[in-house]
């Protein structure tokens, strides 16, 4: 159990500044009120999510990769805040925008992800 929690530990101190850096490359890089950093990691982090899965590997490297580096990669709580900032602007379109590209293309990069992976089998 302890080196389930430190593979935890380890994967999310790695996939937090992973994501802090990525995050703040993209928003130096191209400056928006659009939430683009997010919508990247997210996508990014679907994808190889699906991957880790569909690959199949065992539980260390779960729980290292998928559980720790994923679950601090991604931010389901940032998108969230993110969309009632661009509702509380009244920007409608983005709105739209982010949500419909967020979860069409999440989806189906997860998808994608566990297709590729399994080929790793």
């Amino acid at each position: 159990m302890i080196l389930h929690i430190a593979l935890v530990a380890v994967g999310g101190f790695l996939g937090a500044i992973s994501r802090f850096g990525l995050s703040n490359f993209i928003k130096g890089r191209y400056p928006s009120a659009f939430p683009i950093a997010t919508l990247f990691i997210n996508l990014i982090g679907s994808f190889l999510l699906g991957l880790i899965f569909g690959a199949h590997l065992e539980n260390t490297w779960k729980l290292l990769f998928g559980t720790g580096f994923m679950g601090a990669f991604t931010t389901f709580s940032t998108f969230k805040l993110e969309n009632i900032q661009l509702l509380a602007k009244r920007n409608w379109k983005e709105v739209l925008l982010y949500l419909g590209i967020s979860y069409t293309f999440g989806i189906l990069l997860a998808f994608i992800g566990i297709k590729l992976g399994s080929l790793f089998v």
